[in-house]
């Protein structure tokens, strides 16, 4: 039985699963306010079941929104800590990609970085096997797009999926259906079941870069 999360972006969700099967999970399109919206989500997915009864909990420990990582992996750190549970630490962009895991297909999973750069990995799917194309990254625009020239179709998903596809103008790229495009818990337990497990202490938070304000103190002293 695995308990997954995700706060990366501006959606967050849960999802408790037992042996593949769903038993309850939750997603919200609300904005950054997981602060205030993670526990009571995480509680209303664990119903009854207490954490003991947990194997594992699966986290999207990044990239994404600094405080938003932040806030998953510390959530899960101290659930983790309290009850004695495992954790498994998920790739945000890989859990994108897990969202067409019954396609044969490619995938780019992007995450907005801000000013035409993006969180990005590129996926191949084919029966049901996801094959990771390149490492987690920071990439602009045109770099990406120079890449995705090379593939037939590519499936475009993250919340960086719209701006994108609207900015790369290649007539390769497709957007996938709403429900598909952000990253969610269920993903996240698919491919977490793939996954080591790691005691709680190990588990980091992966950003990739520094923060807007940690660049920008860079600046000012001269760094």
């Amino acid at each position: 039985m695995i308990l997954s999360i995700d706060s990366t972006a501006k959606t967050a969700s849960a999802a408790l699963t037992d042996g593949g099967r769903v038993v309850k999970s939750e997603f919200a399109n609300t904005g950054l306010t997981h602060s205030e919206t993670l526990l009571p989500m995480i509680k209303r997915v664990m119903q009854d079941v207490p954490y003991s009864d947990l194997d594992a909990i699966a986290i999207t420990a990044g990239p994404g929104s600094f405080t938003g990582v932040r806030i998953g992996v510390a959530t899960v750190k101290g659930l983790a800590f309290e009850h004695d549970i495992p954790c498994v630490s998920v790739s945000t962009l890989e859990a994108i990609a897990y969202n067409f895991i019954d396609r044969n297909c490619v995938v780019c999973a992007v995450m907005d970085a801000r000013r035409m750069q993006f969180y990005n990995a590129i996926f191949e799917i084919k029966d049901g096997v996801c094959t990771r194309l390149t490492p987690d990254r920071a990439i602009a625009l045109e770099d990406l797009r120079k890449e995705l020239l090379q593939y037939g179709e590519v499936i475009i998903a993250g919340d960086g999926a719209e701006l994108c596809f609207d900015n790369i103008s290649l007539d390769n790229t497709v957007l996938p259906n709403e429900e598909l495009i952000y990253q969610n818990a269920v993903s996240i337990a698919k491919l977490a079941e793939k996954k080591e497990r790691i005691s709680p202490s190990a588990l980091m938070p992966t950003y990739l870069r520094q923060s807007q304000a940690e660049r920008e103190l860079k600046l000012k002293i001269g760094e």
